[in-house]
């Protein structure tokens, strides 16, 4: 039966193909899941229309079927929750830790971008909706794999967006309130998403949630040296034999040395991964150069 004291997830946005850097923290977050004995979830995080591509949703789980991954819940979508995160907007409204803000990008791009006060030229008739951040709010955490993380949020990023002026929601917001409804205990992602957890932690203090616990592994990095879902040799993984591609996210995972998998059937496959995965030999790093693609 599934430990129900773990919980973990996994959250595409459909911007294109699922491509190998995705798939790698995809395998991560379920092999963490499954050798705790928990249930891991896919949740499609499709707040920004004017970034999706269409099917990009469909040809995502579709290929993480492919590899065996299934959401053990239905798959939640963000777009079908806008209620969700208008009650948590109005419960900080409410409170005076959100506010109202009508700056601009050239008006704050003297700070760098950081907002401390709000020094608009102009009132918009939608102003964006930002978090009060503390001069002294200071958020350490223990991250899994990355170490301790500090970060003064008054330094780094200012009063965060929560709603942006165009009137969509703000990735911080939207993935607190989801990953407290639907119980999520561990947090597996990219290391790129690190610097924005203290964020989520001062969201989840403020609206009452639990935090999670957090573990961020190495982004892949392109020939070019930058993030595969930004290279030019970011294709998808939707072609070729996905035992094959398991193996090659094996390695990439810190395994190979300590145990082969031989299994020629997914199913298999992963089977065999659960019983020989060990988490301690997953890469601390930030990120991990890989300048091939599986055919």
């Amino acid at each position: 039966m599934p430990n129900p004291t773990y919980r973990g997830r996994f959250a595409p946005s459909p911007t294109g193909p699922l491509h190998l850097g995705s798939a790698f923290t995809a395998l991560a977050s379920w092999l963490l899941a499954r050798q705790a004995g928990g249930q891991w979830l896919i949740r499609i995080e499709d707040l920004d229309p004017p970034r999706e591509v269409a099917g990009a949703s469909a040809a995502q789980l579709h290929a993480l079927q492919r590899l065996g991954l299934v959401s053990d819940l239905p798959v939640l979508r963000q777009s079908q929750r806008h209620h969700r995160y208008q009650a948590a907007l109005d419960r900080l409204l409410a409170s005076g830790k959100a506010f109202a803000c009508h700056c601009s990008r050239s008006d704050l791009a003297d700070s760098g971008g950081v907002h401390r006060h709000c020094l608009a030229k102009r009132q918009r008739a939608t102003p964006a909706i930002r978090f009060r951040v503390a001069d002294d709010d200071v958020i350490v955490l223990h991250d899994a794999i990355q170490g301790d993380y500090r970060q003064s949020l008054a330094e780094v990023g200012g009063d965060f967006v929560l709603r942006r002026a165009d009137g969509l929601w703000a990735y911080q917001l939207a993935v607190v309130v989801d990953d407290a409804a639907q119980g999520i205990t561990d947090i597996v992602r990219g290391c790129d998403l690190l610097d924005s957890t203290p964020r989520q932690i001062a969201l989840q203090r403020a609206l009452d949630l639990p935090t999670p616990q957090y573990a961020h592994v190495p982004v892949l990095l392109g020939a070019d040296g930058q993030k595969l879902s930004k290279s030019a040799r970011s294709d998808g993984i939707d072609s070729g034999d996905p035992v094959d591609v398991l193996n090659r996210l094996w390695a990439l995972l810190g395994q190979s040395a300590h145990a082969s998998i031989g299994a020629t059937d997914v199913q298999a496959w992963l089977a065999e991964a659960v019983a020989a995965f060990r988490p301690a030999a997953l890469p601390h790093s930030a990120g991990i150069a890989f300048d091939s693609i599986p055919a």
